[in-house]
């Protein structure tokens, strides 16, 4: 999962401005492989071996879905360029399908995507905290899910209390999973170097510790999914870009390929120290692999991976309020998500929200029952988006397309695409189910809340004072239109 994007969100604009360093005509975007590389290449490699049966398919999987990746973010670089919208898919979606699709994309991200993924890097980061304490077992669920919540606790109030501080932390932690990966793969090399490489030679890479499914293999791609989440967050904050025409594919063509490459071999470093039956019993791959290898300073590893998954946990936080601004810009959120607190410039009401609905997914703590969960949900929406753009292409062929590629792509993502829904849905009926039940159970809040406009004066009156009561309580009001010449939310 990406832990975190590199961008200047609303929230911060009166704060960035105050420095003479930044130029009030525009925002910079750091585009880099960190948006995309995060905790998952911790914790999927377990998920994906599991289902994949082998180490040959397992490595074929990592490799099939950085292929995959590139092609959705192709088809999502067009969309970027032709619907200049902040909000990503939300956005697109939402003009192409109509505002019921788009609601639903949005209650789908504020009440599932969001929380799981933040539920997720926070069950990691608790589970390689408390490895080490834990030798010869795998760490109590209780203690897991009450670390796990005591971490989101903290960075929430961080990112409320001032984005400077909830920056800074993301520059320090985002150092630990660049230490943990470098050294996992240089390990690897000295491995295979030595000849550890028993489990890579074709004989036993695809000799199956169980029988192949069709369905399982599809959640392989589901879990190996979870740690290229990141590729599409651009798209977040496509209004905010510098010359998007030119760095979205640059930013696809150079990053994609290159954390391809890092997720292949870190998955490759890790079976040249442990057989896949170990690999399979480890909650926590990295520390395994650090034992094996690293001897004494074992440690090192445990504590890199723990602080990247803690600024994976703040860096989720911090941008997850992009789409409640979207959303609230849109007229289908609460206009009380998108303020921002008077003083600090900071998007309380969004951090609490999304901090309470975090809370509740973490009442369970397998990780990767979540993973399927959302890697579901997500795919289901990649899908619809994809396939708007081969409507848009038929309804306005005469669309102004700064980039423009050829359709096979959106086709090919769409045979996939159709394949894990349908492999996904069969092997794992009751959690997909679950996720398309919430996302359904949307359908009525919108034809509630948003499609009925003529609303009773008494209903009207009643909102408004429960978003007077919220702005007094925490402090916060909906941002100016123009502030220093960048226009927010109009």
């Amino acid at each position: 999962m990406a832990v975190g994007i590199y961008f200047l969100s609303d929230t911060i604009i009166k704060e960035l401005h105050s420095s003479p360093s930044v130029n009030s005509s525009c925002l910079f975007v750091v585009i880099s492989p960190g948006n995309i590389i995060g905790s998952g290449i911790f914790v999927s490699p377990k998920g994906v071996l599991e289902n994949c049966s082998s180490v040959g398919l397992a490595l074929i999987v990592w490799t099939l879905t950085g292929v995959i990746t590139a092609i959705s973010a192709l088809c999502y670089a067009e969309l970027g360029v032709t619907i200049p919208k902040s909000g990503g898919d939300y956005s697109y979606v939402k003009d192409i399908f109509g505002g019921l699709a788009g609601f639903l994309r949005l209650w789908i991200a504020v009440l599932v995507i969001y929380p799981t993924n933040q539920a997720v890097i926070a069950l990691t980061f608790a589970n390689y905290a408390l490895q080490p304490l834990f030798p010869s077992c795998f760490p109590p669920e209780r203690a897991l899910g009450l670390l796990a919540a005591v971490c989101l606790l903290l960075l929430t109030w961080i990112n409320c209390f001032s984005v400077r501080w909830a920056t800074r932390v993301q520059d320090v932690f985002t150092t630990g999973k660049l230490l943990a990966l470098c050294l996992i793969i240089i390990m690897g090399v000295v491995q295979i170097c030595k000849g550890h490489f028993y489990w890579l030679e074709p004989e036993h890479a695809f000799h199956p510790l169980q029988p192949y499914d069709m369905g399982r293999i599809a959640l392989a791609f589901l879990q190996g999914s979870f740690a290229y989440a990141g590729w599409n967050f651009l798209n977040y904050v496509t209004e905010e870009l510098i010359d998007p025409y030119r760095n979205l594919p640059r930013a696809i063509f150079i990053s994609i390929p290159l954390v391809t490459f890092v997720y292949v071999f870190a998955n490759i470093a890790y079976v040249t120290a442990m057989s896949p039956q170990e690999l399979m019993a480890s909650n926590a791959v990295a520390v395994t692999f650090g034992e094996k290898l690293l001897g004494v300073m074992s440690w090192i590893m445990p504590i890199s991976v723990a602080l990247s998954t803690f600024g994976g946990v703040n860096g989720s936080l911090f941008t997850s309020s992009r789409l409640f601004f979207a959303g609230a810009r849109e007229g289908h959120l609460p206009r009380l998500l998108a303020m921002i607190h008077v003083n600090r410039c900071t998007p309380i009401p969004a951090l609490l929200f999304t901090c309470i609905s975090t809370l509740l997914m973490l009442c369970t703590s397998d990780i990767y029952t979540l993973i399927n969960y959302v890697g579901f949900i997500n795919y289901l929406f990649y899908g619809v988006t994809v396939a708007g753009q081969i409507v848009l292409r038929i309804k306005e062929p005469d669309l102004h397309r700064p980039i423009k590629v050829s359709l096979a792509w959106p086709v090919i993502f769409l045979i996939f695409w159709a394949f894990l829904l349908i492999f996904s849905l069969y092997s794992e009926p009751v959690v997909c189910c679950i996720g398309l039940a919430i996302m359904l159970s949307g359908v009525p809040v919108y034809l509630f809340g948003v499609y009925w406009e003529n609303k009773p004066k008494s209903f009207n009156s009643f909102v408004a004072k429960l978003t007077h009561l919220g702005q007094k309580l925490f402090m916060v009001v909906y941002p100016a239109e123009v502030i220093h010449g960048y226009s927010f939310i109009s």
